[in-house]
């Protein structure tokens, strides 16, 4: 048994495609299906069903395949530990980012951490904030970039806050608050709004303003990047409720009107996240470390 052999029969299993775990290994297609049979044979039992139009696993496959994760993962942390040990730190990180996100801190974190460590992969993924806290949880992801409203609720997961701002609505011009100076939350009742979808850290804040005022929001439209949501304000498809530092930089030739909200005002947060737990791989403990000295001088003016 080759530990190759485990790495090519964990990317089938995982891609559920010969050909899909070829491309992931970077080997031709019929060495990836040489070497699970030579693992099958050595075995002495089918690992993978290949009767159907994706590939499954048998029964034995599922019993082998978190013990092959866990022998890749054993050889992967020796390595990592013996770079450590040497100040090479090597690997990779997968960091997550809430789906559209203009402000650049992320990446400038990212790549004063690639520059200290060039050795280290970076994988990049984007979502919304209540999918990114669950693959920090689950161990796909050793970083995340989320948006959260309210008080934390992220057991396991430690948070440091960098952009803690208020909303504001955009407001097409013509629209007869437009002229406002500012208006309440309980203005926006039974007004088209378009905002960003559930699981994203702007709409619980305005989902829990709304709620306070005692109604629940008409949202017409959604997207998942601000920018867009903004743009169509603009168009007049809805009122959008958006973080200021996101409104303001709308540049279209028909630009909303940027119209505060008043007394309460509605805020959200952008924050680091990383879990609790201390990671088995050196360099996620390297990032995590990182972001938390840097947290404070990463934090954005509100």
């Amino acid at each position: 048994m080759e530990l190759h052999q485990l790495e090519y029969f964990v990317a089938v299993a995982e891609e559920a495609s010969f050909t899909r775990a070829a491309a992931r290994v970077h080997v031709a297609q019929p060495g990836v299906s040489a070497q699970v049979r030579r693992l099958e044979s050595e075995l002495g039992q089918r690992l993978l069903d290949r009767s159907g139009r994706s590939v499954r696993l048998t029964e034995t496959g599922s019993v082998v395949l978190p013990f092959a994760r866990a022998a890749l993962d054993a050889v992967a942390r020796a390595r990592l530990a013996v770079d450590e040990l040497a100040g090479l730190v090597r690997g990779q990180v997968t960091v997550g980012m809430v789906s559209g996100c203009a402000l650049p801190v992320l990446a400038e974190f990212l790549a004063s951490f690639h520059q200290q460590y060039p050795g280290v992969a970076i994988a990049l993924t984007e979502d919304n904030s209540d999918r990114l806290l669950e693959m920090l949880r689950g161990g796909r992801l050793d970083l995340a970039l989320i948006g959260s409203a309210g008080e934390p609720e992220n057991q396991g997961i430690s948070t440091a806050v960098l952009v803690d701002e208020e909303l504001v609505v955009a407001v097409p011009p013509g629209h007869p608050l437009a002229s406002a100076g500012t208006i309440t939350i309980k203005a926006l009742r039974d007004v088209p709004l378009v905002c960003l979808p559930r699981g994203t850290g702007v709409r619980a804040a305005l989902d829990a303003a709304c709620a306070a005022a005692g109604f629940e929001p008409r949202i017409v439209f959604e997207a998942s990047a601000l920018p867009m949501v903004v743009a169509m304000a603009a168009q007049g498809l809805g009122l959008a409720v958006v973080p200021a530092s996101v409104a303001n930089t709308a540049n279209t030739a028909n630009a909303p009107v940027i119209v505060p909200i008043a007394s309460p005002g509605v805020r959200s947060r952008l924050e680091l996240a990383w879990p609790e737990a201390p990671s088995g791989n050196p360099a996620a403990r390297v990032l995590t470390e990182q972001a938390r000295a840097q947290a404070r001088a990463l934090r954005l003016p509100s």
